[in-house]
């Protein structure tokens, strides 16, 4: 693990204590809701993200990156398509709305087709 600098604290100028453990703002993991309470969003995006090419985005997802990750995993091989994770959006390339919805509807979550 890398030594924690100065530059990482907050709101410490100075302590006089001479035992005083300064604790770092470790990033919490945020925790997952859970798959029926979870809202996504699935709308096909041609403009901004892959440049004119069409490509299915859902949006919406609330809950650490690695469970993000592992949705998008699962998406992608259903599909049988590439895409990524970005900015806590999944892209999938190609219109795959309906088969999206289809498949989010299946393991649980609430997807709606915009």
């Amino acid at each position: 693990m890398s030594k924690k600098s100065r530059k990482d604290r907050v709101d410490i100028v100075y302590s006089t204590k001479t035992d005083f453990e300064y604790d770092y703002n470790e990033e919490q993991k945020q925790e997952t809701i859970d798959a029926s309470k979870q809202k996504l969003k699935v709308y096909l995006d041609t403009k901004a993200k892959k440049k004119g090419k069409q490509a299915t985005l859902i949006s919406g997802f609330k809950g650490s990156d690695d469970d993000l990750k592992m949705l998008s995993k699962l998406l992608k091989t259903k599909c049988a398509v590439g895409g990524s994770v970005k900015d806590g959006d999944i892209l999938i390339q190609g219109d795959f709305r309906d088969k999206i919805v289809l498949i989010l509807n299946n393991e649980g979550y609430k997807a709606k087709k915009l």
